[in-house]
């Protein structure tokens, strides 16, 4: 460990960010980084732990009091190879990633947890900054080839590792611009583009070809794609977005999120209006906007709405306010059950839990809103008599969760076997779909979730389909 009593002698001091009367201004991130002074210090706190709970807590089994360590010590270099040896993108986890690993610290018993996910950010923003990542070429080619579908972070991992390790890969992408849900779902403000785009030049040079708006199962059959490949990966994202099924959903005004966040970023990203919008310009300026969902979706719909200048922001949850702390006896070292404000809630929004929506109210266009208020009994919802609200509303956003991927095209032409729950069916060992040679991972076979899932997942697959290509493989898993 790098301080024996670091963990009593320094308090948690996490980063900071821009004052909201600012930032609102523009689309930039805001996160103030800590001095190197002060991240050294953070990494003390670090206990090096007999079971490190953090590397459980992390989906890419990072090796987290290693690089601690190493940050401590001012020994940058070696901690940036120790990240990099179980996350290929540690700048996008660096931002966007909730933290699992924070609430599994042992420190977090005492809500003091290290600041690994700053500290993280800290070591790879210090390695592009000092020159030090590089293209990783292979000594050697294999002369197989796989194409990889889906550009999102599972997909770019999958590639990448595939690469490293001496095929030919081809990733395809149905949008103009690669990166997926990074790409048009996040906002600039929580992770700008140009780190995706740092990335696709190292990916380039170490032989990955990136061939962007190509939709597999429209301009490219999947029996085409098939037969040019050795091998397939199926890593595209779980897109099919969970509907409103109330009576007025349909009226012009209700938009699903992505709908939405994605006409902001093309806006940013240099688009005149038409390529940014061809269904229509959505625009939050100057309306009472409410944003149906409580997850991260819709703190992205407040933060992007505010800085449109909305005239007020509602955000709607069905399920009860979780409580301000979590008993730790319950739920630590697991991710626990708590209220969560994010920078964008600090921006402006009125959240209300506990709300089941009723009817969208309009003629030819939203109106407002009808509610009711719920109570939740042993898993069971009821409405409470009485508690009949209306909402005046000019947008609403639907940012609900996602159901899994799209079927039409690529899927359906594939004959690949889905779950019940509407996924692509792929175990956790070897990533094989029922198809031969076709395999799968992040979204398009777990479900919704995390950034950080996503590149654990294809870091696995690129081991599956090595070794099936192969018949072994030196890369991790």
């Amino acid at each position: 460990m790098g301080k024996e009593t670091g963990f009593l002698e320094v308090d948690r001091k996490d980063r900071t960010y821009a004052d909201p009367k600012e930032r609102l201004k523009h689309y930039k991130e805001f996160v103030i980084p800590h001095a190197e002074p002060a991240l050294r210090e953070q990494a003390s706190r670090c206990m090096n732990c007999g079971i490190p709970y953090c590397h459980n807590g992390c989906p890419v089994n990072n090796i987290i009091p290693d690089w601690n360590h190493l940050v401590y010590e001012g020994d940058w270099r070696d901690a940036l190879e120790i990240l990099h040896s179980t996350n290929n993108f540690p700048e996008f986890t660096g931002r966007i990633c909730p933290a699992p690993c924070e609430a599994s610290c042992t420190l977090n018993i005492i809500d003091q947890p290290v600041t690994i996910k700053s500290i993280e950010c800290a070591i790879v923003d210090r390695g592009w900054k000092e020159g030090w990542i590089e293209p990783q070429v292979p000594g050697r080619r294999t002369g197989k080839s796989v194409a990889v579908v889906g550009s999102g972070p599972a997909g770019m991992a999958c590639a990448q590792q595939l690469a490293r390790a001496g095929h030919s890969v081809t990733l395809f992408e149905k949008n103009d611009r690669v990166g997926g849900l990074m790409r048009y779902g996040i906002p600039d403000f929580k992770m700008e583009k140009h780190l995706i785009d740092r990335r696709m030049k190292q990916m380039e040079a170490e032989g990955v070809a990136f061939r962007p708006s190509t939709e597999i199962g429209v301009e490219v059959s999947f029996k085409a794609l098939k037969e040019n490949f050795d091998a397939v990966v199926l890593s595209g994202g779980a897109e099919n977005p969970r509907p409103l099924q109330i009576p007025g959903a349909e009226l012009p005004g209700v938009h699903y999120a992505m709908s939405f966040l994605t006409q902001q970023n093309k806006r940013n990203a240099g688009d005149d209006e038409a390529r940014a919008a061809p269904n229509g310009t959505l625009s939050a300026t100057g309306k009472h906007v409410i944003v149906i969902g409580g997850g991260d979706t819709g703190s992205d719909c407040v933060g992007t709405s505010n800085r449109q200048g909305a005239a007020s922001v509602t955000q709607l949850e069905i399920m009860p306010r979780p409580p301000e702390k979590e008993d730790k006896a319950l739920t630590w070292p697991d991710w626990p059950l708590k209220l969560r404000t994010s920078t964008s809630h600090d921006e402006g929004v009125e959240r209300d839990w506990a709300v089941l929506t009723k009817r969208v109210i309009g003629d030819n266009k939203v109106t407002g809103l009808e509610c009711v208020r719920v109570e939740w009994n042993n898993g069971r919802m009821e409405e409470v008599p009485g508690s009949e609200f209306t909402l005046q509303a000019d947008l609403i956003l639907l940012a609900m969760g996602f159901l899994g991927p799209r079927k039409q095209g690529m899927l359906d032409q594939s004959g690949v076997a889905m779950t019940d729950r509407g996924n692509v069916d792929a175990n956790l060992i070897d990533y094989r779909t029922s198809e031969d040679m076709v395999f799968s991972c992040g979204d398009m076979r777990r479900g919704q979730s995390l950034v950080v899932w996503a590149i654990r997942e294809g870091r696995q697959c690129a081991r599956a389909v090595d070794e099936a290509l192969m018949g072994a493989s030196e890369l991790p898993r």
